[in-house]
């Protein structure tokens, strides 16, 4: 069956970085394009960032652009998310997702990335 495990949360300061993993079994995922979402306590998820399945096309929201880098190995099955420059409204847990089948999402458990001083 289809699992993404996401990794790399952690605390950090404002201005800090970090970098996110999302590692993909039960799937080629190699064939499938890949989603970051993230979800602030209590509220729905938001969409962050979008990479083809080749890794050439790539998407930002207007809230992460400049900050934020996806990116994929295929031959390793992860994507990652290089977060720079964090703010404290970058606090949430992140989460991948794949939609697979056409119309059905499945996510990952997420990991928590918390920014403050």
């Amino acid at each position: 069956d289809v699992q993404l495990q996401a990794s790399g949360g952690g605390s950090v300061q404002p201005g800090g970085s970090l970098r996110l993993s999302c590692t993909a079994s039960g799937f080629v995922f190699g064939n499938y394009d890949m989603t970051w979402v993230r979800q602030f306590p209590g509220k729905r998820p938001e969409w962050v960032s979008i990479i083809s399945s080749g890794g050439n096309s790539k998407s930002y929201s207007d809230s992460v652009k400049g900050r934020f880098t996806i990116s994929r190995d295929n031959t390793k099955n992860t994507m990652y998310l290089q977060m720079n420059n964090l703010k404290p409204e970058d606090t949430a847990k992140y989460i991948c997702v794949v939609e697979i089948p056409k119309g059905t999402f499945v996510q990952g458990q997420g990991t928590l990335v918390t920014v403050s001083s």
